[in-house]
């Protein structure tokens, strides 16, 4: 596919993302929050274009398995993260550059969807150290929490990078290990489930009849209602994460915001999180990525 078009997906998809409402506890066009505003999520969907389009030059460059590790994705998310930080003040978007960066990677060695998320596996699956470091380095930058604590491979530690080169320790290898309780982490080391089998095929199908906004908001809310976020469960405790997808999963069962009964469910929702400060933060960024392959798919014969 083209480089080019690749980006345009990936700079559309973060901005119909963050344009969804009700977009239940997060940022959208009719919802600020105090340290970071709806513009502020527009602006980082459009800087990071000029990484993702490099993305999928290499991943077009760089296609035999053997050449893999040539593509740097974890160089490229930090560049993302860098870029985005000189525009930025606070971490909008880290989980949308570790979810578009690879797709985008995979999208550029892909002549059709079908190859699509088998390449997203053979690129996680031949990361390598280096690129283990330079996600460390990105989600340092980016302030963000999410591959959890540990005695050793701690985000935060200073010795990290040093055990991460000595061992051969790949990106795949340090997210396998955060998959148990990261959903970011469990997408990108399992063929990225949640964004082909449940979210690209909810945006594909709504968007038919009842267009973006809606198949936007809609995807998130099925997302949610099948998966806790794990942004909530690492803040409030998994009960709390759990409760908020059996919410969700009773809003979905009335249509969601395709129906009426389920539109009014849903705006009380939306209240209700953002008066817990419950933010499914994760659930967007996977929703970010099943609009992209959408994109993919729908628009690539224009290209």
């Amino acid at each position: 596919m083209d480089p080019d078009f690749i980006a345009k997906t990936a700079q559309i998809a973060s901005v119909l993302e963050v344009s969804g409402y009700p977009k239940p506890g997060n940022v959208h066009r009719n919802r600020d929050f105090p340290d970071m505003i709806f513009e502020d999520f527009l602006i980082s969907g459009i800087v990071i274009g000029d990484t993702i389009k490099k993305a999928a030059k290499r991943g077009n460059k760089y296609y035999n398995k053997d050449s893999l590790d040539k593509i740097e994705l974890g160089k490229l998310i930090k560049e993302a993260v860098v870029e985005t930080d000189k525009w930025i003040a606070n971490n909008t978007n880290l989980g949308i550059i570790m979810l578009l960066t690879p797709l985008a990677a995979a999208a550029g060695m892909s002549s059709n969807m079908d190859d699509l998320r088998n390449n997203v596996d053979n690129i996680m699956k031949n990361t390598t150290s280096y690129d283990a470091v330079n996600l460390y380095a990105a989600i340092n930058i980016a302030d963000a929490g999410g591959m959890g604590e540990r005695e050793d491979l701690d985000v935060g530690s200073n010795n990290a990078k040093n055990e991460l080169i000595d061992k051969n320790i790949n990106m795949f290898d340090v997210l396998d290990l955060s998959s148990q309780w990261d959903m970011l982490a469990y997408e990108l080391t399992r063929t990225m489930p949640i964004t082909f089998d449940i979210g690209y095929p909810t945006y594909k199908e709504v968007k038919i009849s009842h267009g973006l906004n809606n198949a936007t908001v809609q995807t998130f809310l099925t997302i949610l209602s099948i998966y806790s976020d794990t942004l909530i469960s690492r803040k409030y405790g998994r009960e709390i994460a759990e409760k908020v997808s059996e919410d969700a999963n009773i809003i979905v069962a009335e249509g969601g915001i395709l129906t009426d009964k389920g539109k009014d469910l849903l705006y009380k929702f939306e209240l209700d999180l953002v008066e817990k400060k419950l933010n499914p933060g994760t659930t967007a960024d996977l929703t970010a990525s099943s609009v992209m392959v959408a994109l993919l798919d729908e628009y690539k014969d224009n290209f």
